[in-house]
């Protein structure tokens, strides 16, 4: 009878633990989720925050499936949310090329970081702290040039090539992939919606060299998805897509300067936690 009193209360105590685990492992799915809808597309740095969220919480960032999970969520929020302009663009050829022809500086070199592992270089608390801070300097001059140009009419071969050389910046976390886009796009006088935009179309091929690369790893370690993988693509998705849309709104009535501020108080608190 003891035997089975004891048995009883262990399998009650082991229940209540993995219960409380799984708890744990949802909440910190939908942070993490939160974290990269919101900052993928907009000009602050999805890596650099991750990365510092990993500094100062337990959180298993490393983790392949929720990687792949998160990125494939905004990947489907960009595809859908501007489903009609990729088939405006598929059926331009030239801005098509355009987009392609952009992406491959990122794409070579963005490959030759994560097969050798360089990336990890970067991955620290001092150098983010520089990057937000430098490229938030560069996205506030950026952001006050005259607004001339528009994608349709303007966009070229010579300003994409620019644009996705400065998109290699994005590599480094703290230097924000949306937001050297923007910061590229508008010195060369693209205004703020056109260059936003240039950034999302840009998104596409980025997120979707980054979801095959982890699918692949996840195939040669022959992870399986589970309920936590698919419960982080959908948090991951939502919040991408209400990023993306308040941000269009928000970028056709404001400045950038918000952001810039964020920016440089998140630097400022990096020094000093680093040099204090």
């Amino acid at each position: 009878m003891i035997c089975k009193y004891v048995i009883a209360l262990f399998w009650l105590h082991f229940h209540y633990e993995l219960t409380l685990f799984m708890i744990s492992k949802y909440i910190e799915t939908l942070i993490l989720a939160i974290i990269q809808g919101i900052s993928e597309f907009t000009p602050v740095s999805s890596s650099a925050h991750l990365i510092i969220v990993s500094k100062i919480s337990d959180f298993e960032l490393g983790n392949l499936q929720l990687d792949i999970s998160l990125h494939l969520g905004s990947l489907l929020a960009i595809i859908i949310f501007f489903r009609k302009d990729l088939l405006d663009i598929i059926n331009n050829k030239n801005i098509f090329l355009l987009i392609i022809f952009g992406s491959i500086p990122l794409v070579i070199v963005g490959y030759i970081f994560y097969t050798t592992n360089l990336i990890d270089q970067f991955r620290n608390l001092k150098i983010i702290a520089w990057t937000t801070l430098t490229f938030g300097i560069l996205l506030y001059f950026s952001d006050k040039i005259e607004l001339k140009k528009k994608i349709s009419s303007d966009l070229n071969i010579k300003s994409i090539i620019i644009i996705g050389v400065f998109q290699i910046f994005a590599i480094i976390p703290g230097v924000s992939r949306s937001g050297i886009v923007i910061t590229a796009s508008r010195f060369l006088k693209f205004d703020r919606v056109e260059s936003s935009k240039i950034a999302f179309y840009l998104s596409i091929p980025a997120l979707a060299g980054a979801s095959f690369l982890g699918i692949n790893d996840a195939f040669n370690d022959q992870l399986s998805l589970d309920s936590i993988f698919i419960f982080s693509t959908l948090f991951s998705f939502l919040f991408s897509y209400i990023t993306i849309k308040y941000f269009l709104i928000y970028v056709k009535m404001f400045s950038l300067n918000f952001f810039v501020i964020y920016r440089l108080i998140l630097s400022l608190i990096l020094f000093l936690i680093i040099y204090l």
